[in-house]
């Protein structure tokens, strides 16, 4: 497989080091999600505020902390109508007035990126306590339009992201270039994302998801659980599917995700903050980085953020006990594992999302959800600490990664 390393761009965002200060060291110690439904499904007459809040407020019940003790509310959305998201959805969770709010967008990985903000920003000092996460009602999205000269509307359906002489491919065309460029056959990609159905199918009847989900009420009923994993899925079936976006390609609609609504939060403090709380575990944040690639190949953006943070943090591929990485599509999902030398059986052991969907500005704060549900049953099990990587790549040629042990503290 041909090297990423000579794709990547050098001026990007470095990550930090894990604080040795207890009063710097940023832990999360709670995380919840929504259910993941497929977009224009269950949830589609919930607009991203009726799916966040909901979530703020179970982890503020969780935690069992003043809501006015909150410092702030950082929230990762993509394809929102900007109006800062973040503050409308703190104020609808029942947080006072006096807590504000801060919505970023750095796309799919807004999620991820909001929650090692709010890491950085434990690291700075000053003890704070934040929620931070993600959410993406795509059902409700606002439709978009540029305005023209004369007044009128230039409707569009998604964002440019690079200006025109770098490329700007579509995601579907972006990750038959990344299976084109590094190797990656069909019959890869099917038998990983057949493998991701299996697994998150698996997950959901051992109730291994139950206990990060908040339930919302659906048209009718309280919507309790994802609703994409498919068992029905077999190899005769993945193979009947058409090249989906490029005549003669690979990927196809079986081995790509599909949109979902979703929202995703988490509690960060640091570590002294969480000892005088009384919490009693979480994920240590060691680091986190981001990355820029070619925009052709922005598929494997993930890749040489988490290449360039485990060379930063000395930590081995090998050493890695638990990774979550955003399944867009099977084949950057293969590229990237196999540039870090990992088995893409050691990925995402309870599903991803080509089983789950893909929530855009969610998907990164639901990778670091999984990571601790994941962690804590893995504690449980074996007494040991346990070693996490969160990864996701970004529409526009970026990467995100993060860093995470969790640890009884």
């Amino acid at each position: 497989m041909a090297s990423i390393s000579k794709l990547a761009d050098t001026n990007t965002l470095s990550g930090t080091g894990p604080a040795t200060d207890p009063t710097r060291q940023p832990v999360i110690i709670a995380a919840l999600r929504s259910p993941i439904c497929r977009a224009n499904g269950q949830l589609k007459h919930l607009r991203a505020p009726d799916l966040l809040a909901p979530v703020l407020a179970s982890l503020i019940e969780s935690i069992g902390v003043d809501p006015a003790d909150v410092d702030d509310v950082i929230i990762g959305n993509a394809v929102g109508g900007g109006g800062n998201l973040a503050r409308y959805a703190a104020l609808q969770a029942g947080l006072p007035t006096t807590v504000p709010g801060l919505t970023v967008d750095r796309q799919c990985g807004s999620g991820l990126d909001a929650i090692a903000l709010a890491s950085r920003l434990v690291a700075a000092g000053d003890n704070p306590l934040f929620l931070a996460g993600g959410v993406e009602s795509i059902s409700t999205a606002p439709a978009r339009a540029h305005r023209n000269y004369d007044g009128g509307l230039d409707f569009f359906s998604r964002a440019t992201f690079v200006p025109p002489r770098f490329g700007d491919p579509d995601m579907g065309v972006a990750a038959e270039t990344v299976a084109t460029r590094f190797g990656v056959s069909r019959g890869q990609q099917d038998d990983y994302a057949l493998r991701s159905h299996r697994r998150a199918v698996d997950a959901a009847a051992a109730g291994k998801y139950t206990g990060e989900i908040v339930p919302l009420m659906g048209a009718s009923s309280p919507v309790t659980a994802d609703d994409g994993p498919k068992p029905s899925l077999r190899p005769a079936l993945m193979a009947r599917f058409p090249a989906a976006f490029v005549p003669g390609g690979t990927v196809t609609a079986a081995n790509s995700c599909f949109d979902a609504d979703a929202a995703s939060a988490v509690v960060v403090t640091s570590l002294q903050r969480a000892r005088d709380m009384g919490a009693v575990d979480g994920l240590l944040v060691l680091g986190s980085d981001t990355a820029g690639v070619d925009p052709e190949l922005l598929g494997i953006g993930a890749a040489f953020a988490a290449e360039r943070l485990l060379s930063r943090q000395a930590v081995g591929a090998d050493a890695l006990d638990l990774i979550e990485f955003n399944e867009a599509f099977a084949s950057q999902t293969i590229a990237c594992l196999e540039h870090l030398g990992l088995d893409p059986e050691r990925a995402n052991l309870q599903g991803g999302a080509l089983a789950l969907g893909h929530g855009y500005g969610a998907s990164g704060a639901v990778l670091v959800t999984r990571l601790l549900a994941q962690a804590r049953s893995r504690y449980a099990e074996a007494g040991t600490e346990v070693l996490g990587l969160a990864m996701i790549s970004i529409a526009g040629g970026m990467g995100t990664a993060s860093l995470l042990r969790y640890a009884r503290l």
